[in-house]
């Protein structure tokens, strides 16, 4: 049975192979165009900085360089029940020099469409075994972001060689620039 996390929980990962789900719904907007909302993966090294160029997971980059980290690709309407875009790891392959994986989901063009966090609800993360499809953790982001642009709703990291979960739930106004900035 998945354990629900709550802000600020943490919790091991002890499946080396899983996949992490994002979903997210839409609220009626009034700038009448659609959400597009990408999710992005930074795997970075104890430094907090980004290992490589190439291990910033997005829709344009799919895959960190050891293929341990795959974006299974971009969702461009977030229509429909569950997982909006998903992300497979495995921990047997990733970089002896990552140390964290975060997990940050923004809004495309979000200053130009007028849209903001705010806008979007029921949005969640949950980690599922890879193999047996079981649901591990989920958490659910229950706060009103009405201007941010982006939100980091996770992170994996690595304590004691063990890797663990952190539910962060932080956003950030800024979009994709202000997380590229910070891991860059």
């Amino acid at each position: 049975m998945a354990i629900n996390l709550q802000k600020g929980q943490r919790e091991n990962i002890n499946s080396p192979r899983f996949t992490i789900g994002l979903g997210w719904d839409t609220n009626e907007s009034s700038t009448g165009q659609g959400f597009d909302l990408d999710a992005s993966v930074f795997v970075l090294g104890e430094n907090k900085k980004l290992l490589s160029d190439g291990h910033f997971i997005f829709y344009n980059n799919l895959s960190s360089p050891d293929g341990a980290v795959v974006h299974t690709g971009d969702n461009l309407t977030g229509d429909g029940d569950g997982d909006d875009e998903q992300v497979n790891v495995d921990l047997g392959k990733i970089d002896n020099n990552a140390s964290e994986i975060c997990l940050v989901v923004t809004i495309h063009d979000a200053e130009v469409r007028k849209q903001n966090f705010g806008q979007v609800r029921n949005s969640f993360i949950r980690i599922f075994d890879t193999n047996t499809n079981q649901e591990i953790l989920k958490y659910e982001l229950d706060e009103d972001f009405s201007i941010e642009t982006a939100v980091e709703f996770g992170r994996i990291y690595k304590r004691n060689n063990e890797w663990k979960f952190e539910a962060v739930g932080m956003g950030m106004k800024g979009g994709l620039q202000d997380y590229l900035n910070k891991y860059n």
